[in-house]
Order: structure tokens, then sequence, then C-alpha cells
């Protein structure tokens, strides 16, 4: 469900003093850009999907994504169901970990569905290989080194669907058991409480006569930020979760007009693509 959709904003602070940033891996002098990142304090933290846009999109966690940026000084307004993240101060205190530039602000109530990689559920081993097929190379599918939450699908038109997922910056496994289970029980009391991400829209089609089920992947990636506990804790209980998302323009690969549409596609009804026979 959406809450709200703010107006698209310049947020962030100069790149020197952000803590997250969306960065391209140089692989040398006139080869171009390499591995496309999401870097946390100088270290890379995930692999994301490739420039081209005609690979599978892919976020994939790297041995050096071992931490979470909460915030102490807004942990209370999170706990509970945020109304209003402008007025609360809220998302100008996370940007201040993010780099300057565009940013759409998403208010969202998610039902996320915890997965891991390689069973069912999975998007990597369904419908990304019912699209791409199995890695050339390897023979395997796509694999993200982390388990995820699933949220929200629905189609974007009859050459397209949305894939929504929620991402850890370190595993469930991490997570303190008691935090865990104090959010599930103020959940089964009717609270709702806030998670923070950063997120990306990756539009990724596979090359011409590729796959039998040829359509465009969107693919909505949100990268907790704060909230790890509340959201393990909604998956577990089957409760929803509120979720701040601050959609980073400039870090996605998607176009302007796409990135304008996405607000009326995810505010359908979730809708299931049906698989071609």
């Amino acid at each position: 469900m959406v809450i709200n959709f703010g107006r698209q904003r310049t947020l962030g602070v100069p790149a020197a003093e952000a803590r997250l940033s969306f960065e391209a891996e140089w692989r040398g002098s006139g080869a171009g850009p390499g591995r496309r990142l999401l870097v946390v304090d100088g270290e890379p933290a995930f692999e994301l999907s490739a420039w081209c846009g005609t690979c599978p999109l892919l976020f994939r966690r790297l041995d050096t994504a071992r931490q979470t940026l909460s915030l102490e000084c807004v942990r209370q307004r999170l706990a509970g169901t945020l109304t209003d993240p402008v007025d609360s101060g809220v998302i100008d205190t996370f940007a201040a970990l993010l780099p300057r530039g565009e940013y759409l602000p998403m208010l969202l109530r998610l039902d996320p569905r915890l997965v891991v990689p390689g069973q069912e559920g999975d998007y990597f081993s369904g419908e990304q290989v019912t699209t791409w097929g199995l890695d050339r190379f390897w023979g395997l599918p796509e694999y993200p080194h982390t388990p995820y939450y699933r949220t929200f699908e629905t189609a974007v038109d009859a050459s397209a669907h949305l894939y929504e997922f929620v991402v850890p910056m370190v595993p469930p496994t991490w997570n303190e058991r008691e935090r865990v289970e104090e959010y599930a029980e103020l959940m089964g009391r009717g609270e709702v409480p806030t998670a923070v991400a950063v997120s990306t829209l990756d539009v990724c089609e596979p090359a011409v006569g590729m796959p039998d089920d040829h359509y465009r992947h969107w693919g909505l990636t949100h990268f907790l930020l704060d909230g790890h506990h509340k959201v393990e804790a909604a998956a577990r209980a089957g409760r929803p979760v509120q979720l701040l998302s601050l959609l980073a323009l400039d870090g996605s690969l998607a176009g302007a007009e796409e990135c304008a549409r996405l607000p009326g596609v995810r505010a359908q009804e979730r809708s299931v693509r049906a698989r071609r026979a």
C-alpha cells in the first residue's frame, strides 16, 4: 500500500562527506566503467545491475558489507507509524548520509516475505531464469549472497513488470533475537513501525532473441539504512511494516520517463505475471 509519494527533491551532502554512494569501478585507462557499486564508508557493499541494461537485474552483497546505518537520534520517532517524514525531520536526517542528488521520497506500507536464494520464491532462480536463462559461464542462476525480502509486484504494461525487494545491509542472522521479538510483540498489538531505505529503480531488458519470455524487468530495490529488526519481525509475524524510501534517481538505471511513471505503477494493485507456456 502506498501511503504517500513526496515530490522530487534535491537531498544529500557533498560526495566527500556522504557515508553511502553509488559508484563505478573503473577498469583502466580507456576501458570504461566496470562494476556498478553501492559503497558504504568507502567500502564496496553491493554490486548492482550492469550498466548495459541488457544483463539481468542484480544486487549482490560483497564481503565488505558488514554494517548498517541506523541513527540513534531518530530511533524513537521510527518506533511507530511515521505520518509526515518531512515535518519530523527524518528525511533530512538520513539525507545527511547520502550524496547530493535528486531523490523521490516514498512512504510505503509493506508485507515482507523473507526469501533465501535458491529456495522457494527466489526471484533470481525463478522469474529471472525464465527471462534470461542460466548464466552462460557458470550454468547457474545469479546469486545475491544474501537473504532478502520480497514485498510487491505488479504489471507495468504488456511488456514490463515491476518487482520490489527489500535488501538488508547485513544478513537477518546478524540481528539481535530479543529486538526482533520485541518488534514482533509490538506489531501484534497493532503498531506499525517504520524502516528507512535508499532505493534504486533498475530497468533491465534482455537482448533481442535471447529468452522465450521477453519483457522488461523493473527492479525497485530498497537497501535498508535503518529497520533490519523491524522488517525481519514483520516477515516472521506476518505483519505490515512501514518503509520510508529515498529513491536515488541519479543512482538508478532508469530513464526520466520511467521514474516519472513509478508512483502510478507502485500505486496499482498487486498482480503476478503469468508465465508463458
